[in-house]
C-alpha cells in the first residue's frame, strides 16, 4: 500500500488554504519564500525528490545508483533537504532511508513539471527517465 502524500493541487486534502484565500505576502514570508525556492534551485535535489516520491522511502546507496552518482554526493544533498525539513531520515541498523516530509513537495513538483508542459518547455508526460 502506497502512502504517498496527496498532490498539493488538492490543497482541501492537507489543509491548506488557496492562495488566492491568503494574505498578500509579507516582505518575511517573501523572503522564506525565495530561501525555499534556492533549496529546490538544484538538479540533482529535484531528481533526488522526484525519485523519493516515486518510491516513498530510499536509502543513499539506492539513491545514488538509480542517479548515477556517489553515494557521499547525494548524502551532501541529503542533508541539505534535511536541514531545511523538505525530507525526512529514518535510521534502521545501519543505513538511513530518506522520504519527502511535506505533502506540498509533491504538488511543486507536479506543478512545475505541468508549467513546463503547458507553456511547451517539456513534451507533454515529460520525465519518463531513469527509474530509481
Amino acid at each position: 500500500m502506497s502512502t504517498r502524500p496527496p498532490s498539493v493541487c488538492d490543497l482541501s486534502a492537507i489543509g491548506k488554504p488557496k492562495l488566492a484565500d491568503r494574505a498578500l505576502l509579507d516582505l518575511t514570508q517573501a523572503d522564506e519564500l525565495v530561501r525555499l525556492y534556492k533549496i529546490l534551485a538544484s538538479d540533482t535535489r529535484l531528481r533526488l525528490l522526484h525519485a523519493l516520491v516515486r518510491t516513498d522511502e530510499l536509502c543513499v546507496s539506492d539513491l545514488a545508483a538509480g542517479l548515477d552518482m556517489t553515494p557521499q554526493a547525494i548524502s551532501n544533498q541529503l542533508q541539505r533537504l534535511v536541514d531545511n525539513r523538505i525530507v525526512s531520515v529514518r535510521r534502521a541498523g545501519g543505513r538511513s532511508f530518506y522520504r519527502v516530509a511535506d505533502p506540498c513537495v509533491t504538488g511543486l513538483l507536479d506543478l512545475g513539471l505541468c508549467l513546463l508542459e503547458e507553456t511547451g518547455r517539456l513534451p507533454t508526460g515529460a520525465g519518463h527517465g531513469v527509474d530509481a
